[in-house]
């Protein structure tokens, strides 16, 4: 039984510490918060065998005793080609640890724009009681409505669990319709492990056709060669104009220029943006004066109870890498994700 050493390069509070110590006596924890790579400890890291960490990333010589790498988030883009990513050295991402948040982030975008509330604001802002409000404000239900899930990984089944309890009809997009069974990490009760709740699912390819059906279209797909522009003018085209886009992936998965676009002539009813192809969005963007947009700034993934989730994760993760098991979130260089 050999001594696990292992870096952790962000800062997890005592008791999460504690809890990640107590997966076993063979592992030995270096807790030293670094955020670039110069800042790692460079007497350590010779000995270090995982290494848990926000995008402090060693040269691979420097690491040679390293066999994991545990990333604090779900996407990793930022950092896909670092040498040590392609190095053979196993990594994960902490994809499923953001799941309620992200979620509940895109409930709430859904029931902000279906409810009008960027109209209620406006006319809050104007000090104004439209005489018209009930035509004004006619909401566009949940309940009855079809909403469509761009990408069903942990996030999105957990969007389409809560649709489903709003009433809502479920459609989603996904990548191999071949294994339908979520094996990443979600917490537990969450989600749709079995893929039984959307009424159909469709391959990227169909991406224009699922659109097509839905009044609200919810983009969670990870960023990557495939993904990249894949809200593009034509899926944008075959949206309905009454239908409402909500964007909780990664900057550059919507083609901005043709979202502005659409949004301008009115080809879609509005949208809820959390990312942005440059971030911070620039001041200078017509996003921040459009009135049925609501703009937040990449905050959907926030949450008081992250580290927690965060620290549940890796914990799962120490017990599989120790008895030898399969680790959750295996990252796959050739899907980017």
């Amino acid at each position: 039984m050999h001594e696990v050493h292992v870096l952790i390069t962000v800062t997890f509070p005592e008791p999460l510490l504690e809890r990640l110590q107590a997966v076993s006596p063979q592992l030995t924890l270096h807790q030293h918060p670094s955020r670039r790579p110069q800042d790692l400890p460079a007497d350590l890291l010779p000995e270090i065998e995982v290494l848990y960490t926000l995008r402090a990333l060693p040269d691979p010589e420097q690491v040679p005793n390293l066999r994991w790498v545990q990333f604090h988030f779900a996407g990793i883009d930022h950092v896909i080609d670092h040498p040590l990513v392609s190095s053979g050295v196993q990594v994960t991402t902490l994809s499923g640890a953001a799941v309620p948040q992200m979620a509940e982030f895109a409930m709430m975008a859904m029931l902000a724009l279906g409810h009008r509330l960027p109209r209620m604001w406006e006319d809050r802002n104007a000090k104004r009681w439209a005489e018209d409000r009930f035509q004004r404000f006619s909401p566009l239900e949940l309940r009855g409505a079809t909403v469509g899930v761009v990408g069903y990984g942990s996030i999105g089944r957990e969007v389409a669990r809560l649709c489903q309890t709003f009433g809502a009809e479920v459609l989603a997009t996904k990548r191999d319709l071949k294994h339908l069974e979520d094996t990443g990490y979600i917490p537990e009760g969450l989600g749709d492990p079995r893929a039984e709740i959307p009424r159909r699912l469709y391959p990227p390819q169909a991406l224009r056709s699922m659109v097509s059906l839905c009044d609200f279209v919810v983009v969670t797909v990870p960023l990557t060669a495939e993904t990249r522009g894949m809200v593009d003018a034509q899926v944008l085209a075959a949206m309905k104009p009454t239908a409402f886009l909500v964007d909780i992936s990664r900057g550059g998965v919507v083609d901005h220029g043709a979202l502005l676009e659409a949004l301008q002539e009115e080809r879609i009813a509005g949208a809820a943006l959390d990312v942005y192809p440059v971030e911070p969005l620039p001041e200078s963007s017509p996003l921040w004066e459009m009135p049925n947009v609501i703009l937040s700034p990449h905050v959907a993934g926030a949450s008081p109870h992250y580290m927690e989730r965060a620290a549940d994760l890796f914990a799962a993760n120490l017990r599989r890498y120790i008895s030898g098991q399969p680790l959750l979130n295996h990252f796959d260089p050739k899907r980017g994700y």
